[in-house]
């Protein structure tokens, strides 16, 4: 029996198909010129939604999933690390796929592509907004039309972040499981004795290292109301979306699961969980004096997706709310490094 149970494992996001997600906090770029990945400065902490059922909101309680605490204007990058085996990963923030820019779907589509192939991407920054570039994630309420949900539909009814996950096909993943174990015998049989030790097992691919069970349900209508929060977009970096390489047919033809990612305010976090919020974001220019790294990470067997017309349209947080003259320091070239189932309880999918 397939286990579709979506599950926390400490703070990260255990989705079926071995895929691991987790939220992590960074610096908030500027929102002119081009720039290297921003340094992660820590998890967000992740609970469940369905652990908290008497201070959620009732329409929280409707979705499942789970819920992370985001200051107004904090950015944020989701990590892969750890996802074991092929996977085709939607990210949508507030139902508008972040690679395609097109409606959330619970089918994957090639033209425009509208998902990730895990574990060659490693990460994703933001919307994928322009030739080899994406556009930083940054978080902001709802009803002000600042979110990339506001921008490209319209309305802003759904907030949060939307996460699906699709296997390989049960013969295409054992083809790809043999394929490692014949590539560990090979790595196994050219180590000289000494070394060969720590070999003998299978060796999934795994993503560079980064700076209960409930089946889908139908998407339902749209809801009475609107989440507190969102995710607007910011500053423009190098990061590519990479081009899924494999014929299409070869994936699964419906999610294995889901998840609702609920943004929380640090007030709200405080009164839902009784739990104290994180510290409030470091400051840009303090963390570039420190001499900390910054990541430039390139793949050169992989594509990079065209950008959207309606991403490349999004406009920063910055033309909404206005600029918060926070002071900005440029790394300087040293600081940029080049990179070349599951403990926990089952976490409540519900209606969206």
């Amino acid at each position: 029996m397939t286990d579709s149970a979506v599950r926390i494992d400490g703070n990260t996001l255990r989705l079926p198909g071995g895929v691991a997600v987790r939220f992590v906090r960074t610096l908030r770029l500027p929102e002119t010129g081009t720039h290297p990945l921003p340094p992660g400065l820590g998890e967000f902490p992740v609970r469940r939604v369905a652990d908290y059922a008497d201070t959620v909101p009732e329409q929280w309680r409707a979705r499942g999933g789970v819920m992370l605490p985001v200051y107004l204007r904090e950015a944020m990058w989701l990590s892969f690390s750890g996802t074991t085996e092929p996977a085709a990963l939607q990210v949508g923030v507030g139902k508008v796929c972040a690679v395609s820019g097109r409606p959330w779907s619970d089918r994957l589509v090639r033209e425009p592509q509208n998902y990730l192939v895990l574990p060659r991407q490693p990460w994703l920054d933001g919307i994928n907004s322009g030739k080899g570039t994406v556009r930083q994630f940054v978080a902001v309420p709802l009803g002000m039309g600042a979110t990339v949900e506001g921008q490209v539909t319209g309305e802003e009814v759904w907030g949060g972040v939307q996460l699906q996950s699709f296997p390989l096909k049960e013969g295409k993943l054992a083809e790809w499981r043999a394929e490692q174990r014949r590539r560990a015998e090979q790595a196994r049989a050219m180590m000289p004795p000494s070394a060969s030790g720590g070999f003998g097992a299978a060796m999934p691919m795994a993503a560079p290292p980064a700076p209960g069970a409930i089946p889908a349900p139908a998407m339902a209508g749209a809801p009475r109301a609107a989440a507190a929060m969102g995710l607007g977009v910011g500053g423009s970096m190098r990061q590519e979306v990479y081009r899924d390489d494999r014929p299409l047919r070869d994936w699964a033809e419906e999610p294995a699961g889901r998840v609702f990612v609920h943004l929380v305010t640090p007030p709200e976090w405080r009164r839902i969980t009784g739990e104290a919020p994180p510290p409030s974001p470091v400051d840009r220019a303090a963390y570039t004096r420190a001499g900390l790294p910054w990541f430039d990470y390139y793949d050169q067997d992989a594509a990079d997706l065209a950008p959207t017309d309606t991403l490349q349209a999004v406009k920063p947080v910055g033309d909404w709310i206005g600029d918060d003259h926070e002071p900005w320091q440029a790394p300087s070239p040293h600081q940029v490094q080049p990179l070349g189932d599951a403990p926990g309880k089952p976490v409540q999918d519900g209606n969206w």
